[in-house]
C-alpha cells in the first residue's frame, strides 16, 4: 500500500510539473519557495467543517513530500490540537497573500494543547514532522498555490 500511495504522489507531482504549460491550475500541489529555493508539496484540500475537524487524524504515514492544506476562506485566528492525530506534524501557518508568518514544529501525537496562529491566517499547511527544519523553513517563506490571494499592486 505504501508503494501505491508513494507512485500516485510521484504521479501527482509530474503531472504538475505539466499544469502550468498547459495553463492549468492544479490545487492539489502546493509550492512552499523559502530563499532560492522551493519546495512542492501534494496536498488535500480541508475547507468544509468535516474535513477541517477531521484533517490528518488517525493517519498512520505521510510522505514526505505530502500534506494538507487548511483553507478558512477568509483570515481569521486559528488554533490546532493533535487529538487522535498519530504522527508528529509541522504546521505552517500562512495569510491569505501567501506568506508563512509562524512555523509550529513537530506537534507531539495525541496532544491536546492548542498550537495557535498567533495572528489571523487564512491556510494552515500541515506537513510530516520535522520537514520544516529539514528543509530550512522559517517565517516569510512564501505559499504558491491556485488559492492565495497575489496583490496585484506588488505583483507588478
Amino acid at each position: 500500500m505504501r508503494a501505491t500511495r508513494n507512485i500516485m504522489i510521484s504521479a501527482v507531482l509530474m503531472l504538475a510539473s505539466l499544469a502550468p504549460a498547459l495553463g492549468q491550475e492544479n490545487e492539489e500541489i502546493a509550492v512552499i519557495h523559502s530563499g532560492d529555493q522551493s519546495f512542492t508539496f501534494a496536498v488535500e484540500i480541508a475547507d468544509t467543517p468535516e474535513e477541517t475537524s477531521r484533517g490528518l487524524m488517525f493517519r498512520e504515514e505521510l510522505a514526505a513530500d505530502a500534506g494538507m492544506l487548511f483553507d478558512f476562506i477568509d483570515e481569521r485566528p486559528a488554533s490546532f490540537w493533535m487529538q487522535n492525530t498519530l504522527i508528529p506534524l509541522d504546521m505552517l501557518f500562512i495569510k491569505a497573500d501567501g506568506e508563512v508568518v509562524r512555523i509550529h514544529e513537530n506537534a507531539v501525537p495525541m496532544d491536546t494543547t492548542p498550537i495557535p496562529s498567533g495572528e489571523p491566517v487564512r491556510f494552515v499547511l500541515e506537513i510530516p514532522g520535522g520537514r520544516s527544519a529539514e528543509l530550512g523553513l522559517k517565517a516569510g517563506a512564501r505559499l504558491e498555490h491556485p488559492r492565495v490571494e497575489l496583490d496585484t499592486e506588488t505583483a507588478e
